[in-house]
């Protein structure tokens, strides 16, 4: 990794900034903390990351906590998603809904598209405020339209429940289909749904394959039931 000195960091390019978080993760946390506590902002969201993932340095949720709050109260709109996302979890802290859609909705105000759909996934099931999927749709539209794969996938359940539209099957079909796309692995199992349902099961196989090989475990499990319960014999052999 080519050096970067410290100061020039806020006037770091793209480029630079790219180079520095692909090089030897070790060395990339090292130069990440050393700016973090000099209080370059950008800094603190990326090392804060690094600790919740591991990356280059043991995990340290405690300290990636702090890291994003420090950020977030300087106005950085992910680290407000990401202490959101934090509170949420009890990733470094107590679980606590209420901070966390607070720090989401105001990431949510500041434009951006993840902010938008952690907030619109609890006033879509009424996680820690009151119910309101109109404001839920709203927000998912504008993030979807955003690109954002995952805000594709639950607008697709909107369409396919009802949730505040009429009931469009096409619709859904074709939310699903662009989150499937988009690498999300919900969007490709619920894709692969709709196709099933419409007698597609050779299509839905492939896009069922993709959705396991990236899911996490608890829904992979939810996937094998899925498929055990299939009367389509192709779909069971995927087990």
């Amino acid at each position: 990794m080519k050096e970067i000195p410290i100061r020039d960091f806020n006037s770091t390019t793209p480029e630079q900034f790219l180079e520095i978080l692909k090089g030897p993760a070790d060395e990339a946390a090292r130069w990440l903390h050393t700016a973090a506590e000099r209080g370059i902002v950008e800094a603190q969201v990326h090392y804060g990351q690094i600790l919740l993932d591991g990356t280059g340095v043991g995990k340290n949720p405690e300290h990636a906590f702090q890291w994003f709050k420090l950020a977030a109260n300087e106005g950085h709109v992910m680290a407000m998603n990401m202490l959101g996302r934090c509170y949420e979890n009890g990733w470094g802290t107590q679980p606590d809904m209420l901070l966390a859609n607070y720090w989401f909705k105001l990431a949510a105000a500041a434009g951006l598209d993840w902010g938008m759909y952690n907030y619109a996934t609890s006033l879509a099931l009424g996680r820690g405020t009151e119910m309101n999927r109109g404001q839920a749709l709203a927000l998912l539209r504008e993030a979807a339209a955003m690109g954002h794969v995952k805000s594709w996938n639950l607008l697709g359940g909107f369409y396919e429940d009802g949730w505040e539209v009429d009931i469009d099957m096409d619709c859904a079909l074709d939310c699903y289909h662009r989150a499937a796309i988009g690498g999300d692995f919900r969007g490709q199992f619920n894709y692969a749904r709709l196709l099933i349902a419409r007698g597609r099961p050779e299509e839905a196989s492939s896009w069922m394959k993709r959705a396991y090989q990236h899911a996490t475990a608890a829904f992979q499990a939810k996937m094998r039931q899925f498929l055990a319960e299939s009367s389509n014999p192709e779909l069971r052999a995927l087990l």
